[in-house]
């Protein structure tokens, strides 16, 4: 049986995605979020050199939609210390889902939003099992 979630099909997310739209989309997202009422301030006291950030950002996007391989690092460490919870992930994906369908278009925005909306629930029931809480999926589909 062959799956319909496009997470576990071989390839880059959507054939326009290239190495060249993606830190467009990263550093216009980034540069929102850190300007943002709710997420700037947890963004701003969490990263000291934002160049570097987005570099590494912008490296595992390409890796989850180009599947290019050039993040190695693990993502859910870092964001376990920083005082976010479920407003902040519905906040980091509307602004995300702006940004993205602004730089790219809705059909290719999507290709981004499928893999945001797992990550913001994966990173959201983690911090949930930190606390001793069992919190289910509230983004995915």
């Amino acid at each position: 049986m062959v799956s319909d979630n496009p997470l576990v099909q071989p390839g880059p997310a959507h054939p326009d995605i290239t190495d060249a739209s993606i830190p467009k989309v990263i550093a216009t997202f980034y540069g929102r979020a850190r300007k943002d009422d709710l997420l700037g301030p947890i963004f701003n006291d969490a990263v000291e050199d934002w160049d570097h950030h987005i570099a590494q950002i912008t490296d595992f996007w390409s890796s989850i939609l180009l599947r290019t391989g050039r993040y190695s690092g693990r993502p859910l460490n870092p964001h376990l210390r920083l005082p976010i919870e479920g407003e902040h992930f519905d906040r980091w994906l509307e602004l995300f889902e702006q940004t993205t369908i602004e730089i790219e278009g809705k059909e290719i925005a999507e290709a981004y939003l499928i893999r945001a909306r797992r990550i913001a629930d994966n990173f959201e029931m983690a911090i949930g099992q930190m606390h001793g809480e069992l919190r289910s999926p509230r983004h995915s589909r």
